[in-house]
């Protein structure tokens, strides 16, 4: 066996037809011979075989097989070419091919020698020498052996220097299998290291006609090719440390900084929990810090001066609680009260002041171009500071929302959510649309669909009021006046809101009446807050029947607002009458004067 390297041999063996079936017999004989005393595996000798004639065929690859019964099984099944003599070809093959890492070589930088061995009977029928020269430039060494009828000019010019080394020239077949026995010795015979002085630091590693040196693990060679310096393995900061990197004759070992503990990749830290060795004393909870630990209280307690136990906090003393009338502190925690007479809203802090009755409310809003981005920002606003007027529930007030163009798009229906904050989160998610007005195609789509019992709407027999909100910036681009009537016709009370270029005449057309209580007018969209509170005013429904709610007439807003409304015209009445009597009296007072002066002149 050779007692050299690993190599990388591939065989190019000349299959033309000057070559005779039992001299092809011969040279499989002469290939299986030096393969069987080569240390053939993986990591060890890898071989490849190629045949050639006017064309070339690869046999198996370096990667193809790794035992010796393989190899032999492959070579046994080779059916010659028995055509020309292309050996130029052949070797162009080897260098571009045979010798890859795609093919199965070792990459040049492992310095496995790769080795070409050319066993032909003739003269090339094309030219060898360019490409040969190619060939050795590329790294490859090239033994030529030449059998009878070989042309030596050609083996010389295929071989690697030095030539007498590389060249081979075999008078017959029947010789070549002794051949074969003396290039087993020139091929691994001689152990260059054992020849010379190598000069090699750690490891000389023999080649067929040289040698090189080679480093142990945690060492990299030295740009003198001999020596050796040691491998700091952190340096490269490929070794994925979260912490510290500690470098060790090639290797490396993470370390982790202190309060922390390495986890089992041997890289990532954790920090240690020192909670957990049960000796914290914390009243409440325990919070683990690098170097230690402290006592951290529960919402509504506050550290006490031993820093391990926790006091109840008067809550309502220490955060904006945001209670209308009264914050009750409880262990903890509180909660807001209302005075007697109102209840708690929804939000759990405001006071019910007006039990406004159930309604299915749909609003429509204007999505044209005109109203540009911006804006329709603040229409979202405005939408939801309606929303915050009401009582939203399944069984109380239901809102639903459409959008509108040149086309119609309902964002959500009257049976989608079932609470204020569900509503104004899907609000401020609505996409503008942009493009025309169709306000009329909007009225359409709000009778026909939006107050369908499908939609949410409740039964007209149950007699919740049905309410419309459209809201527009600009003139419709189509017929509103249809819709509109056929809309107040079914029973929805209709509510017009215009900002901007808004034509009042179509609004008045949309709005129920009395319509001066049913339309609203803004000049722009930053002044349009005042709108919600005349819709607060004008949207309490009067007394129910059904199952509606009754409202108490003494609790609606809208009655402080008629008291006020009637004392001030009360007082202006008043007003008037006083001045009337006084000028009444100052006529009377002119009468008589004339009277006298009357009655003088008689």
């Amino acid at each position: 066996k050779c007692r050299t390297g690993p190599l990388d041999i591939v065989f190019v063996i000349d299959s033309s037809r000057s070559v005779r079936p039992f001299e092809f017999e011969i040279m499989r004989r002469f290939m299986i011979d030096i393969i069987g005393s080569l240390d053939v595996g993986p990591n060890a000798t890898r071989v490849g075989v190629i045949q050639y004639s006017s064309q070339v065929q690869n046999i198996f690859s370096l990667k193809t097989f790794f035992t010796r019964a393989d190899m032999e099984k492959a070579i046994n099944s080779i059916i010659p070419l028995a055509q020309g003599t292309m050996t130029g070809l052949a070797i162009q093959y080897t260098m571009n091919v045979a010798f890859t890492t795609q093919e199965g070589a070792r990459p040049l930088h492992k310095k496995i020698p790769r080795i070409a061995i050319i066993v032909t009977d003739g003269r090339p029928q094309d030219r060898v020498t360019e490409v040969a020269t190619q060939a050795h430039n590329a790294g490859i060494e090239i033994y030529a052996v030449g059998i009878q009828r070989a042309d030596m000019n050609s083996l010389r010019a295929m071989a690697s220097p030095p030539l007498e080394d590389h060249v081979f020239l075999v008078e017959s077949f029947e010789l070549i299998q002794q051949f074969g026995k003396q290039f087993q010795d020139k091929l691994c015979g001689v152990d260059m290291c054992m020849e010379q002085e190598h000069g090699c630091q750690h490891r000389c590693i023999s080649t067929p006609s040289n040698f090189y040196c080679e480093c142990n693990p945690g060492y990299r060679l030295n740009m003198d090719g001999k020596t050796c310096s040691s491998v700091n393995a952190c340096e490269d900061r490929r070794h994925g440390c979260q912490h510290q990197c500690v470098s060790a004759r090639g290797s490396y070992s993470c370390l982790c900084r202190a309060g922390y503990r390495l986890n089992w990749d041997k890289r990532s830290c954790s920090m240690i929990d020192y909670c957990s060795f049960g000796n914290h004393s914390c009243q409440h909870e325990c919070v683990s810090i690098p170097h230690g630990h402290y006592c951290r209280c529960r919402s509504g307690f506050t550290l006490q001066p031993d820093a391990r136990s926790c006091r109840a906090t008067d809550l309502c003393n220490r955060v904006d609680h945001g209670c209308e009338f009264k914050c009750v502190s409880t262990e903890g925690s509180y909660h807001c009260v209302c005075p007697e007479g109102q209840q708690l809203q929804a939000d759990g802090k405001m006071c019910t002041k007006c039990g406004a009755g159930h309604v299915d409310l749909v609003m429509v809003i204007d999505g044209s171009k005109s109203v540009r981005p911006q804006n329709f920002e603040l229409v979202k606003q405005f939408v939801n500071r309606i929303v915050d007027l009401l009582e939203v529930s399944p069984h109380g007030t239901r809102v639903g929302l459409v959008q509108y163009s040149s086309r119609v798009r309902t964002e959500f229906p009257l049976n989608k959510y079932h609470s204020a904050d569900e509503i104004k989160k899907a609000v401020m998610q609505v996409e503008y649309m942009e493009k025309g007005t169709m306000t009329g195609l909007a009225l359409k789509h709000m009778v026909e669909h939006s107050f369908s019992e499908l939609e949410g709407a409740r039964p007209l027999s149950h007699n919740v009021p049905r309410i419309g909100l459209v809201f527009t910036d600009g003139r419709s681009q189509d017929d509103i006046s249809e819709w509109a009537r056929r809309a107040k016709e079914s029973g929805i009370v209709m509510f017009a809101v215009g900002v901007g270029k808004a034509v009042e005449e179509e609004l008045r057309a949309i709005a129920s009446e009395p319509v001066e209580q049913h339309f609203s007018y803004s000049a722009d969209f930053t002044t349009m807050t005042h709108l919600v509170e005349n819709f607060k005013l004008n949207i309490c429904p009067e007394e129910g029947k059904g199952v509606t709610e009754i409202r108490s007439p003494c609790e609606c807003e809208a009655l402080v607002q008629f008291q006020t409304n009637t004392v001030a015209i009360l007082q202006s009445l008043t007003e008037k009458n006083i001045l009337w009597a006084h000028s009444l009296a100052q006529m009377m007072a002119r009468l008589e004067d004339l009277e006298k002066q009357i009655a003088n002149k008689k």
